[in-house]
Protein backbone atom coordinates (compact mmCIF):
# COMPACT_ATOMS: atom_id res chain seq x y z
CA UNK A 1 0.00 0.00 0.00
CA UNK A 2 2.81 2.41 0.87
CA UNK A 3 6.56 2.20 1.12
CA UNK A 4 6.92 2.20 4.90
CA UNK A 5 9.44 4.89 5.64
CA UNK A 6 9.64 8.01 7.77
CA UNK A 7 7.18 10.75 6.84
CA UNK A 8 8.81 14.20 7.02
CA UNK A 9 7.66 17.37 5.27
CA UNK A 10 5.06 15.39 3.34
CA UNK A 11 7.60 12.94 1.89
CA UNK A 12 8.47 9.32 2.62
CA UNK A 13 12.17 9.30 3.45
CA UNK A 14 14.92 7.02 4.74
CA UNK A 15 16.70 7.64 8.03
CA UNK A 16 19.25 10.40 7.78
CA UNK A 17 21.98 8.09 9.06
CA UNK A 18 20.95 5.23 6.75
CA UNK A 19 19.95 3.06 9.70
CA UNK A 20 17.44 0.22 9.46
CA UNK A 21 15.37 -1.82 11.92
CA UNK A 22 14.32 -5.44 11.49
CA UNK A 23 10.58 -5.39 12.08
CA UNK A 24 9.63 -8.77 13.56
CA UNK A 25 6.29 -10.57 13.63
CA UNK A 26 6.00 -11.61 17.32
CA UNK A 27 3.86 -14.62 16.40
CA UNK A 28 6.53 -16.15 14.15
CA UNK A 29 9.75 -14.44 15.29
CA UNK A 30 10.41 -13.82 11.56
CA UNK A 31 11.44 -10.48 10.07
CA UNK A 32 8.55 -8.84 8.22
CA UNK A 33 10.59 -6.12 6.58
CA UNK A 34 13.27 -3.53 7.24
CA UNK A 35 12.16 -0.02 8.17
CA UNK A 36 14.20 3.17 8.63
CA UNK A 37 15.77 3.58 12.06
CA UNK A 38 17.20 7.04 12.55
CA UNK A 39 18.47 9.26 15.34
CA UNK A 40 18.24 12.79 16.65
CA UNK A 41 18.94 14.25 13.21
CA UNK A 42 15.61 12.93 11.95
CA UNK A 43 13.83 14.44 14.95
CA UNK A 44 15.44 17.82 14.17
CA UNK A 45 14.30 17.62 10.54
CA UNK A 46 10.77 16.73 11.62
CA UNK A 47 10.61 19.62 14.12
CA UNK A 48 11.87 22.00 11.41
CA UNK A 49 9.09 20.83 9.11
CA UNK A 50 6.41 21.06 11.80
CA UNK A 51 7.53 24.56 12.87
CA UNK A 52 7.43 25.79 9.28
CA UNK A 53 3.96 24.33 8.73
CA UNK A 54 2.48 25.70 11.96
CA UNK A 55 1.61 29.28 10.92
CA UNK A 56 -0.52 28.26 7.94
CA UNK A 57 -2.22 25.30 9.65
CA UNK A 58 -2.97 27.21 12.86
CA UNK A 59 -4.61 30.05 10.94
CA UNK A 60 -7.09 27.79 9.19
CA UNK A 61 -10.54 27.70 10.72
CA UNK A 62 -11.51 24.65 12.79
CA UNK A 63 -14.00 23.84 10.05
CA UNK A 64 -11.21 23.68 7.46
CA UNK A 65 -9.01 21.55 9.69
CA UNK A 66 -11.97 19.39 10.61
CA UNK A 67 -12.72 18.72 6.94
CA UNK A 68 -9.26 17.14 6.57
CA UNK A 69 -9.81 14.95 9.63
CA UNK A 70 -13.23 13.92 8.31
CA UNK A 71 -11.72 12.89 4.97
CA UNK A 72 -8.99 10.92 6.75
CA UNK A 73 -11.64 9.13 8.81
CA UNK A 74 -13.50 8.13 5.66
CA UNK A 75 -10.25 6.93 4.08
CA UNK A 76 -9.52 4.75 7.10
CA UNK A 77 -13.04 3.34 7.00
CA UNK A 78 -12.58 2.29 3.38
CA UNK A 79 -9.20 0.63 4.03
CA UNK A 80 -9.81 -0.69 7.53
CA UNK A 81 -9.43 -4.42 6.83
CA UNK A 82 -6.12 -4.00 5.02
CA UNK A 83 -4.77 -1.66 7.69
CA UNK A 84 -5.79 -4.10 10.43
CA UNK A 85 -3.87 -6.96 8.83
CA UNK A 86 -0.68 -4.89 8.85
CA UNK A 87 -1.22 -3.98 12.50
CA UNK A 88 -1.81 -7.61 13.46
CA UNK A 89 1.34 -8.64 11.62
CA UNK A 90 3.55 -6.23 13.60
CA UNK A 91 1.78 -6.31 16.99
CA UNK A 92 0.54 -9.92 17.14
CA UNK A 93 -2.96 -9.07 18.36
CA UNK A 94 -5.86 -11.08 16.89
CA UNK A 95 -7.19 -9.62 13.66
CA UNK A 96 -10.64 -8.88 15.10
CA UNK A 97 -9.00 -6.81 17.83
CA UNK A 98 -6.87 -4.94 15.29
CA UNK A 99 -10.01 -4.21 13.26
CA UNK A 100 -11.74 -2.91 16.38
CA UNK A 101 -8.76 -0.68 17.16
CA UNK A 102 -8.71 0.76 13.65
CA UNK A 103 -12.46 1.40 13.84
CA UNK A 104 -11.86 3.72 16.81
CA UNK A 105 -9.47 6.01 14.89
CA UNK A 106 -12.17 7.48 12.61
CA UNK A 107 -14.37 8.06 15.65
CA UNK A 108 -11.54 9.95 17.36
CA UNK A 109 -10.85 12.02 14.25
CA UNK A 110 -14.52 12.93 13.81
CA UNK A 111 -15.09 13.74 17.47
CA UNK A 112 -11.98 15.95 17.73
CA UNK A 113 -12.90 17.74 14.50
CA UNK A 114 -16.36 18.57 15.84
CA UNK A 115 -15.21 19.45 19.36
CA UNK A 116 -12.61 21.93 18.05
CA UNK A 117 -15.51 23.84 16.48
CA UNK A 118 -16.98 24.24 19.98
CA UNK A 119 -13.87 25.79 21.54
CA UNK A 120 -15.78 28.99 22.26
CA UNK A 121 -13.79 30.92 24.86
CA UNK A 122 -15.73 33.35 27.10
CA UNK A 123 -16.35 36.94 28.17
CA UNK A 124 -15.63 37.88 31.79
CA UNK A 125 -17.63 40.71 33.44
CA UNK A 126 -15.19 43.47 34.41
CA UNK A 127 -15.27 45.24 37.80
CA UNK A 128 -13.99 48.50 36.23
CA UNK A 129 -16.25 50.56 33.94
CA UNK A 130 -15.02 50.85 30.39
CA UNK A 131 -13.16 47.56 30.44
CA UNK A 132 -13.86 44.32 28.60
CA UNK A 133 -12.17 40.96 29.29
CA UNK A 134 -12.26 37.85 27.16
CA UNK A 135 -10.52 34.46 27.08
CA UNK A 136 -9.63 32.69 23.86
CA UNK A 137 -7.80 29.42 23.28
CA UNK A 138 -4.83 29.18 20.94
CA UNK A 139 -2.88 26.18 19.62
CA UNK A 140 0.40 25.58 21.41
CA UNK A 141 2.70 25.02 18.44
CA UNK A 142 4.68 21.86 17.67
CA UNK A 143 3.60 18.82 19.68
CA UNK A 144 5.78 15.73 20.19
CA UNK A 145 3.94 12.42 20.47
CA UNK A 146 5.75 9.31 21.76
CA UNK A 147 3.67 6.15 22.09
CA UNK A 148 3.90 2.50 23.08
CA UNK A 149 3.41 -0.62 20.98
CA UNK A 150 0.41 -2.14 22.73
CA UNK A 151 -2.19 0.00 20.91
CA UNK A 152 -0.24 1.42 17.98
CA UNK A 153 -3.32 2.93 16.33
CA UNK A 154 -5.35 4.06 19.34
CA UNK A 155 -2.43 5.62 21.24
CA UNK A 156 -1.42 7.62 18.17
CA UNK A 157 -4.80 8.62 16.82
CA UNK A 158 -6.27 9.93 20.07
CA UNK A 159 -3.37 12.38 20.50
CA UNK A 160 -2.91 13.27 16.82
CA UNK A 161 -6.62 13.96 16.34
CA UNK A 162 -6.88 16.42 19.24
CA UNK A 163 -3.57 18.14 18.50
CA UNK A 164 -4.33 18.69 14.81
CA UNK A 165 -7.98 19.64 15.29
CA UNK A 166 -7.13 22.73 17.35
CA UNK A 167 -4.31 23.86 15.06
CA UNK A 168 -1.06 22.33 16.30
CA UNK A 169 1.48 20.52 14.16
CA UNK A 170 2.95 17.18 15.22
CA UNK A 171 6.16 15.17 15.35
CA UNK A 172 5.28 11.58 16.18
CA UNK A 173 7.68 8.90 17.31
CA UNK A 174 5.82 5.54 17.57
CA UNK A 175 7.35 2.42 19.05
CA UNK A 176 9.95 0.79 16.83
CA UNK A 177 8.06 -2.49 17.34
CA UNK A 178 4.90 -1.16 15.64
CA UNK A 179 5.85 1.79 13.40
CA UNK A 180 3.76 0.89 10.37
CA UNK A 181 0.46 1.60 12.11
CA UNK A 182 1.53 5.22 12.72
CA UNK A 183 2.78 5.46 9.14
CA UNK A 184 -0.64 4.31 7.93
CA UNK A 185 -2.28 7.11 9.93
CA UNK A 186 0.05 9.59 8.24
CA UNK A 187 -0.81 8.04 4.88
CA UNK A 188 -4.54 8.47 5.54
CA UNK A 189 -4.11 12.11 6.55
CA UNK A 190 -1.89 12.84 3.57
CA UNK A 191 -4.47 11.32 1.23
CA UNK A 192 -7.07 13.56 2.91
CA UNK A 193 -5.10 16.66 1.97
CA UNK A 194 -3.13 17.39 5.14
CA UNK A 195 -0.50 20.03 4.21
CA UNK A 196 3.14 18.93 4.18
CA UNK A 197 4.86 19.18 7.54
CA UNK A 198 1.71 19.30 9.66
CA UNK A 199 2.23 15.67 10.71
CA UNK A 200 5.66 14.02 10.69
CA UNK A 201 6.36 10.40 11.69
CA UNK A 202 9.87 9.34 12.63
CA UNK A 203 11.30 5.99 13.70
CA UNK A 204 14.59 5.45 15.46
CA UNK A 205 16.64 5.52 18.63
CA UNK A 206 14.27 6.56 21.43
CA UNK A 207 16.73 8.44 23.65
CA UNK A 208 18.39 10.70 21.02
CA UNK A 209 15.01 11.51 19.47
CA UNK A 210 13.48 12.20 22.87
CA UNK A 211 16.37 14.45 23.89
CA UNK A 212 15.98 16.53 20.74
CA UNK A 213 12.29 16.97 21.52
CA UNK A 214 13.08 18.03 25.07
CA UNK A 215 15.82 20.50 24.04
CA UNK A 216 14.09 22.26 21.14
CA UNK A 217 12.14 25.29 22.40
CA UNK A 218 9.88 25.19 19.35
CA UNK A 219 8.40 21.91 20.56
CA UNK A 220 5.97 23.09 23.22
CA UNK A 221 4.64 19.82 24.57
CA UNK A 222 5.24 16.06 24.61
CA UNK A 223 2.42 13.56 24.92
CA UNK A 224 3.86 10.24 26.09
CA UNK A 225 2.24 6.84 26.46
CA UNK A 226 4.47 4.24 28.07
CA UNK A 227 6.16 3.18 31.28
CA UNK A 228 6.31 5.14 34.50
CA UNK A 229 10.11 4.80 34.44
CA UNK A 230 10.39 6.65 31.12
CA UNK A 231 7.74 9.14 32.23
CA UNK A 232 9.95 10.15 35.14
CA UNK A 233 12.91 10.63 32.79
CA UNK A 234 10.81 12.88 30.57
CA UNK A 235 9.74 14.91 33.60
CA UNK A 236 13.38 15.45 34.52
CA UNK A 237 14.33 16.41 30.96
CA UNK A 238 11.35 18.71 30.48
CA UNK A 239 12.74 21.04 33.14
CA UNK A 240 15.46 22.17 30.73
CA UNK A 241 13.07 24.09 28.50
CA UNK A 242 9.91 23.85 30.64
CA UNK A 243 8.36 21.62 27.99
CA UNK A 244 4.80 20.73 28.93
CA UNK A 245 3.92 17.07 29.34
CA UNK A 246 0.92 14.77 29.14
CA UNK A 247 1.80 11.34 30.51
CA UNK A 248 -0.26 8.17 30.26
CA UNK A 249 1.82 5.72 32.25
CA UNK A 250 1.45 2.33 33.91
CA UNK A 251 -1.47 0.80 35.74
CA UNK A 252 -2.29 -1.86 38.30
CA UNK A 253 -6.07 -1.96 38.06
CA UNK A 254 -7.98 -3.53 40.95
CA UNK A 255 -11.30 -5.32 40.41
CA UNK A 256 -13.75 -5.69 43.31
CA UNK A 257 -16.35 -8.39 42.70
CA UNK A 258 -19.23 -8.69 45.15
CA UNK A 259 -21.65 -11.60 45.72
CA UNK A 260 -24.54 -9.57 44.28
CA UNK A 261 -22.77 -9.08 40.93
CA UNK A 262 -25.31 -11.34 39.24
CA UNK A 263 -24.34 -14.48 37.35
CA UNK A 264 -20.89 -15.02 38.84
CA UNK A 265 -19.86 -17.56 36.21
CA UNK A 266 -20.79 -15.08 33.47
CA UNK A 267 -18.85 -12.31 35.22
CA UNK A 268 -15.82 -14.61 35.48
CA UNK A 269 -16.02 -15.50 31.80
CA UNK A 270 -16.21 -11.87 30.74
CA UNK A 271 -13.40 -11.00 33.16
CA UNK A 272 -11.08 -13.58 31.63
CA UNK A 273 -11.91 -12.54 28.08
CA UNK A 274 -11.11 -8.95 29.05
CA UNK A 275 -7.95 -10.03 30.87
CA UNK A 276 -6.52 -11.69 27.75
CA UNK A 277 -7.54 -8.90 25.35
CA UNK A 278 -4.40 -7.87 23.47
CA UNK A 279 -2.77 -10.66 25.49
CA UNK A 280 -3.11 -8.59 28.64
CA UNK A 281 -0.92 -5.82 27.21
CA UNK A 282 -3.39 -3.09 28.13
CA UNK A 283 -2.67 -0.21 30.51
CA UNK A 284 -6.22 -0.38 31.90
CA UNK A 285 -6.28 -4.19 31.93
CA UNK A 286 -8.08 -5.54 35.04
CA UNK A 287 -5.27 -6.97 37.11
CA UNK A 288 -5.86 -7.58 40.83
CA UNK A 289 -9.12 -9.49 41.22
CA UNK A 290 -10.48 -9.05 44.74
CA UNK A 291 -13.33 -11.56 44.92
CA UNK A 292 -15.61 -12.02 47.94
CA UNK A 293 -14.99 -15.17 49.98
CA UNK A 294 -18.48 -16.48 49.30
CA UNK A 295 -17.98 -16.60 45.52
CA UNK A 296 -14.20 -16.85 45.08
CA UNK A 297 -14.16 -20.57 44.33
CA UNK A 298 -16.94 -20.35 41.73
CA UNK A 299 -15.33 -17.30 40.14
CA UNK A 300 -11.86 -18.88 39.97
CA UNK A 301 -13.08 -22.14 38.47
CA UNK A 302 -15.16 -20.37 35.81
CA UNK A 303 -12.28 -18.05 34.95
CA UNK A 304 -9.88 -21.00 34.69
CA UNK A 305 -12.29 -22.88 32.41
CA UNK A 306 -12.53 -19.84 30.14
CA UNK A 307 -8.74 -19.44 30.13
CA UNK A 308 -8.32 -23.06 29.07
CA UNK A 309 -10.71 -22.51 26.16
CA UNK A 310 -8.66 -19.69 24.64
CA UNK A 311 -6.86 -20.41 21.38
CA UNK A 312 -3.28 -19.15 21.49
CA UNK A 313 -1.69 -18.48 18.13
CA UNK A 314 -0.97 -16.19 15.20
CA UNK A 315 -3.38 -13.26 15.21
CA UNK A 316 -3.98 -13.63 11.47
CA UNK A 317 -5.56 -17.05 12.01
CA UNK A 318 -9.34 -16.58 12.30
CA UNK A 319 -9.68 -18.90 15.34
CA UNK A 320 -7.01 -17.19 17.46
CA UNK A 321 -8.23 -15.39 20.58
CA UNK A 322 -4.86 -14.77 22.28
CA UNK A 323 -1.80 -13.62 20.38
CA UNK A 324 1.83 -13.29 21.45
CA UNK A 325 3.54 -10.80 23.70
CA UNK A 326 5.38 -8.14 21.74
CA UNK A 327 8.92 -9.52 22.20
CA UNK A 328 11.03 -12.06 24.05
CA UNK A 329 11.92 -9.58 26.79
CA UNK A 330 8.28 -9.04 27.72
CA UNK A 331 7.57 -12.79 27.67
CA UNK A 332 10.59 -13.58 29.85
CA UNK A 333 9.64 -10.83 32.30
CA UNK A 334 6.13 -12.27 32.62
CA UNK A 335 7.46 -15.79 33.06
CA UNK A 336 9.79 -14.63 35.85
CA UNK A 337 6.96 -12.70 37.52
CA UNK A 338 4.73 -15.78 37.67
CA UNK A 339 7.58 -18.04 38.83
CA UNK A 340 8.49 -15.64 41.65
CA UNK A 341 4.84 -15.38 42.72
CA UNK A 342 4.41 -19.17 42.85
CA UNK A 343 7.58 -19.43 44.92
CA UNK A 344 5.97 -17.00 47.38
CA UNK A 345 2.74 -18.97 47.76
CA UNK A 346 0.51 -18.36 44.76
CA UNK A 347 -1.04 -21.46 43.14
CA UNK A 348 -1.48 -22.06 39.42
CA UNK A 349 -5.06 -23.06 38.68
CA UNK A 350 -4.46 -23.17 34.92
CA UNK A 351 -1.71 -22.10 32.52
CA UNK A 352 1.49 -20.82 34.06
CA UNK A 353 3.90 -21.62 31.23
CA UNK A 354 4.91 -20.74 27.70
CA UNK A 355 3.61 -23.10 25.00
CA UNK A 356 6.07 -25.13 22.95
CA UNK A 357 5.83 -23.22 19.67
CA UNK A 358 7.61 -20.37 17.89
CA UNK A 359 6.54 -16.89 18.89
CA UNK A 360 6.49 -14.93 22.13
CA UNK A 361 3.49 -16.70 23.61
CA UNK A 362 2.39 -17.31 27.19
CA UNK A 363 -0.58 -19.40 28.30
CA UNK A 364 -3.64 -17.65 29.77
CA UNK A 365 -3.17 -18.17 33.50
CA UNK A 366 -5.21 -18.05 36.71
CA UNK A 367 -3.37 -17.75 40.03
CA UNK A 368 -5.13 -18.28 43.37
CA UNK A 369 -4.02 -17.83 46.98
CA UNK A 370 -2.52 -14.48 45.99
CA UNK A 371 -1.77 -12.09 48.84
CA UNK A 372 -0.51 -8.50 49.02
CA UNK A 373 3.25 -8.43 48.68
CA UNK A 374 3.43 -11.17 46.05
CA UNK A 375 4.91 -9.90 42.74
CA UNK A 376 1.75 -10.36 40.65
CA UNK A 377 -0.10 -8.26 43.22
CA UNK A 378 2.42 -5.44 43.37
CA UNK A 379 3.73 -5.11 39.80
CA UNK A 380 2.02 -4.29 36.53
CA UNK A 381 1.62 -7.68 34.86
CA UNK A 382 1.05 -6.70 31.21
CA UNK A 383 0.24 -10.25 30.20
CA UNK A 384 -2.59 -12.85 30.25
CA UNK A 385 -2.32 -13.63 33.97
CA UNK A 386 -5.23 -13.27 36.42
CA UNK A 387 -4.37 -13.18 40.15
CA UNK A 388 -7.36 -13.85 42.42
CA UNK A 389 -7.37 -12.42 45.95
CA UNK A 390 -10.25 -13.38 48.31
CA UNK A 391 -11.73 -10.73 50.60
CA UNK A 392 -14.38 -10.59 53.31
CA UNK A 393 -14.33 -7.02 54.58
CA UNK A 394 -15.19 -4.27 52.07
CA UNK A 395 -13.06 -1.63 53.79
CA UNK A 396 -10.03 -3.90 53.73
CA UNK A 397 -10.58 -4.63 50.03
CA UNK A 398 -10.77 -0.92 49.21
CA UNK A 399 -7.63 -0.24 51.24
CA UNK A 400 -5.71 -3.01 49.45
CA UNK A 401 -6.99 -1.80 46.07
CA UNK A 402 -5.70 1.71 46.80
CA UNK A 403 -2.36 0.50 48.21
CA UNK A 404 -0.47 1.08 44.96
CA UNK A 405 1.52 3.87 43.37
CA UNK A 406 -0.66 3.54 40.27
CA UNK A 407 -4.03 5.19 39.76
CA UNK A 408 -5.19 4.65 36.18
CA UNK A 409 -8.29 2.42 36.14
CA UNK A 410 -10.34 0.32 38.56
CA UNK A 411 -13.42 -1.89 38.26
CA UNK A 412 -16.40 -2.75 40.45
CA UNK A 413 -18.95 -5.50 39.87
CA UNK A 414 -22.11 -5.24 41.96
CA UNK A 415 -25.86 -4.80 41.44
CA UNK A 416 -26.24 -2.81 44.65
CA UNK A 417 -26.36 0.93 43.94
CA UNK A 418 -25.13 1.94 47.39
CA UNK A 419 -22.11 -0.36 47.07
CA UNK A 420 -21.39 0.95 43.57
CA UNK A 421 -21.39 4.56 44.78
CA UNK A 422 -19.39 3.91 47.94
CA UNK A 423 -16.65 1.83 46.34
CA UNK A 424 -16.29 3.88 43.16
CA UNK A 425 -16.03 7.11 45.16
CA UNK A 426 -13.37 5.72 47.49
CA UNK A 427 -11.19 4.12 44.83
CA UNK A 428 -8.20 6.36 44.07
CA UNK A 429 -8.14 5.99 40.30
CA UNK A 430 -8.76 8.27 37.34
CA UNK A 431 -11.34 5.97 35.76
CA UNK A 432 -13.72 3.45 37.32
CA UNK A 433 -15.75 0.92 35.34
CA UNK A 434 -18.89 -0.20 37.19
CA UNK A 435 -20.21 -3.40 35.62
CA UNK A 436 -18.25 -2.26 32.56
CA UNK A 437 -14.89 -3.61 31.36
CA UNK A 438 -14.20 -0.89 28.74
CA UNK A 439 -13.84 2.60 30.27
CA UNK A 440 -12.70 4.28 27.07
CA UNK A 441 -14.46 6.37 24.40
CA UNK A 442 -13.50 9.43 22.31
CA UNK A 443 -15.96 11.73 24.09
CA UNK A 444 -14.82 11.03 27.68
CA UNK A 445 -11.49 11.86 29.36
CA UNK A 446 -8.91 9.07 29.63
CA UNK A 447 -6.08 9.21 32.17
CA UNK A 448 -4.93 8.50 35.68
CA UNK A 449 -3.63 9.93 38.93
CA UNK A 450 -0.61 9.26 41.14
CA UNK A 451 2.20 7.59 39.16
CA UNK A 452 -0.14 6.65 36.33
CA UNK A 453 0.37 10.00 34.70
CA UNK A 454 -0.48 13.65 34.14
CA UNK A 455 -3.26 15.17 32.07
CA UNK A 456 -5.99 13.54 30.02
CA UNK A 457 -6.58 12.36 26.47
CA UNK A 458 -9.97 12.38 24.69
CA UNK A 459 -13.05 14.24 25.82
CA UNK A 460 -13.22 17.99 26.29
CA UNK A 461 -10.35 17.63 28.76
CA UNK A 462 -8.20 16.03 26.06
CA UNK A 463 -8.88 18.87 23.63
CA UNK A 464 -7.90 21.42 26.29
CA UNK A 465 -4.55 19.67 26.73
CA UNK A 466 -3.47 21.05 23.34
CA UNK A 467 -4.39 24.73 23.67
CA UNK A 468 -3.18 27.67 25.71
CA UNK A 469 -5.67 30.19 27.18
CA UNK A 470 -5.09 33.82 26.24
CA UNK A 471 -6.74 36.55 28.33
CA UNK A 472 -7.32 39.96 26.69
CA UNK A 473 -8.12 43.22 28.51
CA UNK A 474 -9.72 46.03 26.53
CA UNK A 475 -9.60 49.37 28.35
CA UNK A 476 -10.77 52.91 27.67
CA UNK A 477 -14.18 51.90 26.38
CA UNK A 478 -16.25 54.32 28.50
Amino acid sequence: MIDFRQFIRGEWVEAGNGGEWDLVNPATEMVIQKVPFGDGGDAESAIDAAAEAFPEWSHLTPYQRGAVLEKAAAFIDSNLDEFAKLTTEESGKPLAQAQAEWSVAPAQFRWAAAEAQRLYGRWIPARIPGRRIDVTYKPMGVIGIITAWNFPVYNQSRAISSALAVGNTVVSRPSEYTPRSAMLLAYALAEAGLPAGVLNVINGEPDPMGQVMLDDKRLRKIQFTGSTRVGRLLMDGASRTVTQLSLELGGNAPVLIFPDAGDIAAVARSAMRTKVRNNGQVCISPQRFYVHDSIVEQFSESAAATAAQQIVGDGLHPDTTVGPLINARQRDRLENLVTASVEQGAKVLTGGARPEQPGYFYQPTVLTDVKPGIPVHEEEIFGPVMPVIPFEDIEEAIANANATDYGLAAYVYTRDLATAFKVSEELEFGMVGINDWHPSTPEAPFGGIKQSGLGRESGVEGIMEYVEPKTRYFGGLS
